[in-house]
């Protein structure tokens, strides 16, 4: 997997996005909608507009909204240690 692009968070933490995750991302059958919208995901993790812990231990939700086809866009990243990478991003119409 190449990285594609990194960013810090808010925390300082570096986070990916690999190729491998951005192929995922704009699948046919996935969120294709995203294409265009590569780099206001990677500003959704510096600049959230809000910040949720995610379902699993190591993971955190990174919101922004006005961005893409709904009110919010949810950026899901996993952390190891100081480091992680983006898993997926989707178009919310609220946050949980």
């Amino acid at each position: 997997m190449a990285v594609i692009a990194t960013v810090t968070d808010p925390d300082g933490r570096r986070v990916d996005l690999t190729d491998e995750r951005w192929a995922y991302i704009i699948r046919p059958d996935r969120h294709p909608e995203l294409e265009p919208l590569q780099a206001q995901i990677l500003a959704a993790v510096e600049r959230p507009d809000d910040r949720l812990r995610g379902r699993e231990a190591n993971e955190e939700w990174f919101y922004v909204s006005g961005v893409g086809p709904r009110l919010w866009l949810r950026v899901v990243v996993a952390f190891e240690a100081e480091r992680g990478w983006i898993v997926t991003a989707f178009a919310r119409r609220q946050k949980p």
